[in-house]
């Protein structure tokens, strides 16, 4: 079963600016309420706040939303009021639970988001990630990890080859994005309907937010990758991201 909720590259990045603000602005509608307003309530509403942004862009955006909630929240609903300081033990641990929660419920809406837009019924697809996730976690180098994404990608995307590309971001290719769509330059190529570009597409890694480096993928002309395949290569091209995290990334490309 799939689904296709994709939102817009130029609405994602709203995301870290709605990160700051839109704590900042439910604050401002409650705070005419201060006095008969409860502060776990308030914390409540603002946990919501945080997950809206998390769901709009990714993690990243998320957490500073979470930050600035727990600052706002100290700030105007803690007493002693318009101070970042917080007297009452009580407050603190609100906010610190409006923290802690907020940052948890950002990295599981982040991640939410990137998975609801495809539902993994078939066992093949399930039984690639479940490898490639536990082969990120004890792999005795990065390259292992690569060199078994790559055969996956191959064959997921029915590929001629591939190469990987540590830490750089030269030119401007193709790219397939992380909801399985695929941009060129600023328009979105129709992959359902063309397959995949004549030309080396790129698919980035990251992980925790960090970019690791890319895949250049040389499609089979004519070959139509499914939705799905696309979404699975995305999800097990996060665990080379995975892996180079967990092992010191080593200085050659595998080819």
């Amino acid at each position: 079963m799939l689904r296709n909720p994709s939102l817009s590259p130029s609405l994602r990045r709203l995301a870290l600016p709605a990160a700051v603000l839109l704590p900042l602005a439910v604050t401002a509608v409650l705070l005419p309420f201060r006095s008969t307003i409860a502060a776990p309530l308030v914390a409540l509403v603002l946990v919501v706040a945080v997950v809206a942004v998390a769901v709009l862009g990714n993690r990243v955006a998320g957490a500073v939303a979470a930050l600035s909630a727990a600052a706002w929240f100290d700030f105007f609903f803690a007493p002693p009021y318009e101070r970042f300081t917080i007297a009452g033990p009580g407050d603190v641990a609100t906010a610190v639970l409006l923290l802690a929660v907020g940052l948890a419920v950002s990295q599981l809406a982040a991640r939410t988001r990137r998975l609801e837009v495809v539902v993994v019924t078939d066992a093949d697809h399930l039984a690639r990630i479940h490898e490639t996730a536990r082969l990120a976690q004890c792999a005795p180098s990065p390259h292992r990890v690569v060199e078994h994404v790559g055969d996956q990608l191959v064959s997921l995307l029915q590929l001629r080859g591939y190469r990987f590309e540590y830490g750089t971001l030269v030119g401007h290719p193709p790219r397939l994005e992380a909801d399985g769509t695929l941009f060129w330059g600023r328009r979105t190529w129709n992959a359902d309907l063309q397959g995949l570009p004549d030309t080396e597409v790129e698919l980035r890694v990251f992980h925790n937010g960090r970019f690791h480096g890319r895949f250049m993928l040389r499609p089979t002309p004519g070959a139509v990758p499914s939705p799905q395949a696309r979404l699975v290569a995305v999800t097990l091209a996060d665990q080379v991201g995975t892996a180079i995290d967990l092992i010191a990334p080593a200085p050659a490309n595998p080819s």
